[in-house]
């Protein structure tokens, strides 16, 4: 069954809402990841944070940034969202969120303060923290009673979201899921990827051979998954768990080339079928390499390929769908000419590994036949995800 992606709202460092995203995707603006003190001790980095105001939480339970990220989002694409409820009733309407923080960053602040005082701050509330907060304040704000949960998989949780919603809509317990995934900015994270020495100092540089790291940002991107077009569907998509070791990916990407194999069986189409990959492209030294040896050994040299995480930063539990949305904007009325998303980096091949096809400037999506481009998302604990959105069939 084809799913489409009917609507989309997205937040990130490049913006708010489509016109504005897609407006600085496809010109590479890499303006909004800034260096920024306070978040690791006696450290300056650059990080990917929304600095426009997001809008106040409608419940008084539920007051964390993550929640301000995802209602931001879900916002943009409230009228599609009622109409769907109208149409379907609550009952039949799911949630799959993916994140990573969740509320953590009110939890150590609400820990902070009791560490200090002997006492939690009034407003405090331990399950802020949960992982399945997200899903339970959508489901709360818009009184949903269809399946809503959380998946947190590290930087494939909201990419396994999408692939999750897609099968409640197989097996029939829905007929519109509202999925995507939201992450924030925290401590926690910076410090934890600063303590495994994976965070650069510079804006991060993917498939470099200067490349030394990553950069954290924040971010939400929301779709509304249904069985009707006309729109963009999700085609196919792919998943696979290697559990080569916690933190480092299989040196040979054998478990992203199982994941990028299994999208395309789904979607019964070949490797010369697609278009466009976006590169999950994080700029370590390992993921790197992983990856574009993968990539290399299954499309060959001259696929167009492009990480995006120099311009939003990775936002690790968000990256998945936020990529995703990355390429439905490559397939949608903000992308009249057709333009790819573009490769920011320093132009230095690592001499290393095979060369691919990096997008330029004013690179095209070809201007005939239906158009097909695959996401990818790797994570800890050897978690790969891969999806492929297109024009349907």
């Amino acid at each position: 069954m084809t799913a489409y992606l009917n609507a989309l709202g997205l937040v990130c460092a490049l913006g708010q809402g489509q016109a504005e995203v897609a407006r600085r995707l496809f010109a590479g603006d890499c303006s909004g990841m800034r260096a920024a003190h306070g978040w690791v001790p006696d450290r300056c980095l650059p990080v990917g944070a929304v600095d426009a105001p997001l809008p106040p939480l409608p419940l008084p339970t539920q007051q964390s940034r993550n929640n301000q990220l995802l209602y931001a989002a879900a916002l943009q694409i409230e009228p599609a969202i009622r109409q769907a409820i109208d149409r379907h009733g609550r009952q039949r309407i799911g949630i799959v969120l993916g994140t990573s923080t969740s509320g953590i960053a009110e939890a150590s602040s609400g820990i902070a303060d009791y560490l200090r005082s002997g006492q939690f701050p009034d407003d405090y509330r331990y399950d802020q923290q949960a992982l399945g907060a997200p899903a339970a304040f959508l489901a709360a704000w818009l009184q949903l009673e269809g399946p809503a949960y959380v998946i947190s998989t590290a930087c494939t949780s909201s990419g396994r979201a999408l692939l999750s919603a897609r099968r409640l809509l197989d097996l029939g317990l829905c007929d519109a899921v509202l999925c995507g995934g939201v992450d924030s900015l925290c401590g926690l994270t910076l410090n934890g990827f600063t303590a495994l020495e994976a965070v650069s100092a510079q804006r991060c540089n993917p498939l470099s051979v200067n490349r030394d790291g990553i950069n954290i940002g924040e971010a939400a991107a929301l779709f509304l998954m249904t069985r009707e077009g006309p729109g963009t569907a999700l085609l196919g998509a792919g998943a696979s768990s290697d559990a080569y070791h916690i933190s480092a990916p299989e040196p040979n990407g054998k478990g992203a080339l199982q994941a990028m194999g299994k999208a395309l069986d789904n979607a019964r189409l070949t490797p010369a079928q697609i278009d466009y990959l976006n590169l999950h492209g994080t700029a370590t030294a390992h993921n790197d390499a992983m990856e574009c040896r993968a990539v290399h050994h299954l499309f060959g040299a001259n696929l167009p390929c492009s990480s995006s995480k120099p311009m939003t930063g990775h936002t690790l539990g968000a990256a998945g769908a936020l990529e995703a949305a990355f390429c439905w904007l490559t397939l949608s009325e903000h992308n009249p000419h057709g333009l790819l998303p573009p490769h920011c980096w320093d132009g230095q091949h690592d001499p290393e590994l095979p060369r691919l096809t990096l997008v330029e400037a004013n690179h095209r999506l070809p201007g005939q036949g239906p158009r097909r481009l695959m996401s990818n998302s790797f994570a800890f604990g050897g978690n790969n995800v891969s999806l492929i959105l297109g024009d349907a069939p």
